[in-house]
């Protein structure tokens, strides 16, 4: 195993699979119960009590309305269908000092929840997207399905100019054939009001939604100094920032981009996670995991 599972080691592995099985080896260990797998039970029909039936299956209510005695039957179904959106818009592409671009630690990540939701017989699919969705694979069971999804993940790259998430999210809400989980990956470079209509759309179809805002630290603490020319990588725009001045105001409203993003998702019910891309690949998912168990449990 590798001990630090750091990500700049790990994009350096080019067999996937090989990355995904380490990381959730290093990461499940010691968690009481799976935050995914099971069996739920959906409510199929009534039928009339016959004796013997467990009591706990009776609808009281119904009796007391019809004053007849109905038993509530379930079909068992999985208990997941899940979804990975994966952003690879051209800013996805940016690298900090650790040589790590975005889109390399969304790969690496997504991979690992993907092979977590495989190996438990849950269905999981990809949707890749920049300004319009690149690859689209339906979510299935199956070890073959998983390998060919990780496939696809290793083979994302970062590209195009712009970024449509609220579309994207709109066809990853539509593709889902049923209420299931929706895992988004991006930096959130993107037309707020929409993405954020959008994502109350999917919560509203009964879709739960995960969020993780990946980022690279130098986005966060703007550690340039001096005169430094910058260049958005999907619009082309440069812009000259001038010393002390551009790095307080850019503080400012970064600062209030990631608050808003956090409040809004906690407002919704959004399991919302912020990583930098030197976090250490096994501390983001065993957070996102235990986060995700602790709310299935309460």
């Amino acid at each position: 195993m590798i001990a630090t599972l750091d990500p700049l080691v790990l994009s350096a592995i080019a067999d996937l699979e090989l990355v995904a099985r380490v990381t959730v080896d290093g990461t499940i260990a010691g968690l009481h119960r799976s935050p995914f797998h099971g069996y739920s039970a959906e409510f199929s029909q009534y039928r009339p009590y016959r004796a013997g039936d467990d009591l706990k299956y009776v609808d009281w209510k119904l009796f007391a309305r019809t004053d007849r005695v109905y038993t509530k039957q379930f079909r068992e179904t999985t208990n997941l269908l899940a979804l990975v959106a994966l952003d690879a818009s051209a800013s996805m592409g940016y690298a900090g000092t650790n040589g790590i671009a975005k889109i390399d630690y969304c790969r690496l990540l997504a991979a690992a929840l993907s092979h977590l939701l495989g190996a438990q017989g849950d269905g999981i699919g990809l949707v890749v997207f920049d300004s319009a969705i690149r690859q689209f694979i339906a979510s299935r069971t199956g070890r073959s399905h998983v390998r060919s999804l990780l496939v696809a993940l290793s083979r994302a790259e970062a590209s195009g100019r712009g970024t449509a998430t609220a579309s994207a999210l709109k066809r990853a809400s539509e593709l889902l054939k049923r209420r299931g989980l929706i895992i988004l990956f991006s930096d959130l470079y993107d037309e707020e009001t929409a993405m954020e209509a959008e994502l109350r759309r999917a919560l509203r179809m009964g879709h739960e939604v995960a969020l993780f805002h990946i980022l690279t630290p130098e986005e966060v603490t703007f550690g340039l100094t001096g005169d430094v020319e910058v260049e958005d990588l999907e619009s082309g725009e440069r812009v000259l920032t001038r010393g002390a001045d551009a790095r307080a105001a850019y503080g400012e409203r970064f600062s209030a981009f990631l608050e808003g993003w956090r409040t809004r998702c906690a407002s919704y019910g959004i399991d919302y996670t912020r990583v930098l891309t030197d976090t250490p690949l096994d501390e983001a998912l065993r957070g996102f995991l235990l986060r995700r168990a602790a709310g299935l449990l309460r």
